[in-house]
């Protein structure tokens, strides 16, 4: 009985140890499989994680990229409408004045040349003429009909330009894919013969402009990822743009059909009709079938942004725009996987190993996560490094651009600035971060910053300003660009700024307003010369005949004398005045400029001397280029620049000529320094205008720097002048430096002259 007994209890706990052994079993290999799924559906929930981000961070680089080039082309573009329009307004061109209008386009033909422009066309409506300025100078030819057309449309515009749809053309035997800007001339401007403007339509002014050579200087250098590249179309979805030359001026969505028809181009159709097309920005992927030359099935990242072209204002003060183009950055995307691949392929095996090893114990088990962890770190840290390098790249591109490229938030806080703007604006990070934009752009600018920055954050597709802003101590002009900075969700979270230095253009265009008012005032100058000359000889003879008949000892005498001095002084300034507004032909002498000083200076030495003035002429350089000129013009204008040195030196001082070569032996520079009192800051642009003098009544007629201005730039030549008052620097006084072209060098001739008194 008791061995029944003690062997039913063996038996109770033999089952119960199996059972037991049976539910851990059991329990272990459920709680393995759970832990099993969990890891696999974890690391595959990382993996997508991992690439999501990855691609996002990818994308969002290539959109700055797509944006920095869309700015560009929308300033280029700007650009050209502004040297239309300055042309437009030209009174040469508006009222057809030949010899001027071919100087007028050949002058704007240089500046645009290089932006893609081809050839510019003047259509005059009332021969129905066609005049046309290209790298072969100007000719003249019967107008098309598209050009009659836009005669007609010009007609019917004012104040407005318009933009063609881009078009294959021929164009001196070559086979361009072009588009053109298109402006109507009324005769709105005046001059001396049109003091009135008549308001009458005159022509139609056109650039015409090779789209592919303005976009690729633009997008040709930019390289996404390792291979990637940029591309344009416009709005009927035509390549612009594209790195494979026979994609440029075809139907994006027949080309790519035509390249591989095996592959379905579904997406990035979709993608061009839905967004692109429309003006939308953002970032996605297709497949297409080919890249870099290699045909097969490839998915590729793309990021795009459009470009705005607004040629007119409504009455209700909004943009119009007339096209649309749209610019694509894009890459493989098995670029950007080949980074994560290798850290997913470790994952998934340590995952396994990780799961068998979990049969053999904890310990094993808990000893490969942390080995597995520590594996994984180090893949992420290298990875991180490479994204951070990546990164590096792409702001590099940014920190270099010749622009000035910063963001702001909604608040008009400075968010970020690239070096070339801390280094154009001479200021510091700390100075300007975080704080209101108006400490870059200054309170006098802010309202306009800060309405163009509450238009593009209520919806508006971009703003541009053209603004002055001070550099350190010197102005400078901008042309300033906003866009918007969108997230993942398509929410703003920022206004992109990208500012260009337009300094020279904007000089250039005051230039051109100059030369226009020198040719007024030298044509009314000339007339009103001739009217004064004839009354003057009256007097002056009737005086000589009075002064003969009178006793040299009376009273009357004396009056008389007077009545001859005054009109003397009259017939010179006349003379001055003829002088100013002639035009003469020129006389091609071979001038020594050192021997022309030289005999200048024999005649007025003496003078300079008994004013206590100094003569250094040890700078002549002793072998200079011939110059082809007039030596007494010259040396006029030698003589205006000696007075007004001896003006400012009352009291003494020292005049220094001085010569060289300049511009590797093709220019003569002489510069006349004195040490007098200097030209006030108000007087600075106003030296070389006509009639103007800060001498007392009598001592100067104010001609003399506008005669020697058109004399210099007769011959070729430039003058200008560098000063600084008393109050600017100890050192003050004038230097006026004169640039002229040399023909060739003569023999060397010692020409040098010591220190005279």
């Amino acid at each position: 009985m008791r061995d029944y007994i003690g062997g039913i209890t063996a038996l109770f706990f033999k089952k119960g140890a199996i059972t037991n052994i049976k539910h851990i079993t059991t329990a272990l290999i459920l709680f393995t499989l759970a832990l099993m799924i969990m890891v696999l559906i974890l690391g595959w929930m990382s993996a997508v994680k991992v690439r999501e981000t990855v691609i996002a961070d990818f994308n969002r680089q290539q959109l700055i990229l797509a944006k920095n080039a869309s700015a560009q082309i929308q300033n280029t573009v700007e650009s050209l409408k502004r040297e239309l329009q300055l042309l437009s307004y030209s009174t040469s061109i508006q009222y057809s004045k030949p010899v001027y209008m071919v100087q007028q386009m050949g002058i704007v033909y240089v500046n645009v040349r290089d932006k893609g422009v081809y050839s510019i066309k003047y259509v005059e409506n009332t021969n129905k003429e066609t005049h046309i300025m290209g790298s072969m100078g100007h000719r003249k030819a019967n107008p098309s009909q598209t050009e009659l057309d836009y005669l007609k449309w010009a007609e019917q515009n004012k104040d407005t330009f318009l933009l063609t749809d881009a078009i294959a053309a021929d164009y001196d035997g070559m086979n361009k894919l072009t588009m053109q800007i298109i402006r109507p001339v009324w005769q709105v401007s005046i001059d001396e013969t049109h003091p009135i403007p008549a308001n009458d339509f005159a022509g139609v002014l056109m650039f015409d402009i090779d789209i592919t050579a303005l976009i690729e200087g633009i997008t040709k250098d930019i390289i996404s990822g390792k291979t990637g590249y940029s591309w344009v179309i416009d709005e009927r979805g035509i390549f612009l743009y594209h790195p494979d030359k026979e994609f440029v001026g075809n139907d994006s969505f027949k080309i790519r059909h035509r390249r591989n028809p095996q592959i379905s181009y579904e997406k990035i159709n979709a993608i061009q009709k839905a967004k692109m097309l429309t003006g939308e920005e953002g970032t996605d992927n297709y497949i297409t079938g080919w890249h870099r030359g290699q045909y097969k099935k490839t998915e590729k990242l793309i990021a795009f942004t459009p470009v705005n072209f607004i040629m007119d204002i409504e009455a209700d003060n909004t943009a119009k725009t007339q096209r649309l183009w749209s610019v694509a950055v894009v890459a493989p995307a098995n670029e950007v996987e080949d980074n994560i691949h290798a850290i997913q392929i470790r994952q998934f095996i340590l995952e396994g190993v990780f799961i068998i090893v979990l049969f053999t114990g904890g310990i094993v088990i808990i000893r490969i996560m942390l080995n597995w962890s520590a594996t994984l770190q180090k893949e992420v840290e290298a990875k991180t490094a490479e994204l951070r390098r990546s990164i590096r790249q792409y702001r590099s591109l940014v920190e270099n651009a010749h622009d000035i490229i910063f963001s702001v938030d909604s608040q008009n806080r400075l968010l970020s600035m690239n070096i070339f703007g801390y280094h154009f604006l001479h200021i510091l990070p700390k100075d300007i971060l975080g704080k209101d934009i108006s400490a870059i752009f200054g309170p006098k600018r802010a309202e306009l910053i800060y309405k163009a920055v509450r238009e593009v954050n209520e919806g508006a597709m971009g703003k541009q300003l053209t603004i002055p802003i001070l550099a350190g101590s010197t102005e400078r002009w901008l042309s300033v660009n906003f866009s918007r900075l969108l997230d993942e969700k398509g929410e703003i979270y920022a206004i992109l700024g990208i500012a260009r230095d337009i300094t020279e253009s904007i000089e250039m265009e005051e230039q051109m307003c100059n030369t226009e008012k020198l040719v007024a005032m030298g044509t009314l100058v000339a007339g009103v010369a001739h009217e004064i000359n004839n009354p003057i000889a009256i007097i002056l003879g009737f005086s000589d005949i009075l002064s003969e008949k009178i006793p040299k000892d009376s009273e009357i005498y004396e009056l008389v004398k007077i009545i001859e001095k005054q009109g003397n002084n009259a017939k010179r300034v006349v003379e001055n005045l003829l002088s100013f507004a002639r035009c003469t032909e020129r006389k091609h002498e071979e001038v020594r400029i050192n021997e022309t000083i030289e005999e200048l200076f024999t005649f007025i030495t003496n003078n300079l001397s008994l004013k206590q003035i100094t003569i250094d002429k040890t700078g002549l350089s002793p072998s200079l280029p011939l110059i082809k000129a007039e030596a007494g013009e010259l040396q006029q204008v030698f003589l205006n620049i000696i007075n007004n040195a001896e003006h400012a030196m009352k009291g003494g001082g020292v005049l220094t000529v001085s010569t060289q070569v300049a511009d590797n032996g093709k220019t003569v520079e002489i510069r006349f320094s004195d040490t007098g009192h200097g030209i006030k800051k108000e007087h600075r642009t106003k030296i070389f205008d006509p009639l103007f003098t800060t001498k007392k009544v009598g001592e100067g007629t104010g001609l003399g720097m506008s005669v020697s201005y058109g004399i210099i730039t007769k011959y070729g030549g430039k003058i200008y002048f560098e000063t600084k008052t008393i109050d600017e620097s100890q050192e003050h006084g004038t230097t006026f430096i004169i640039t002229l072209p040399g023909i060739h060098v003569p023999e060397a001739k010692q020409t040098l002259t010591t220190m005279t008194t």
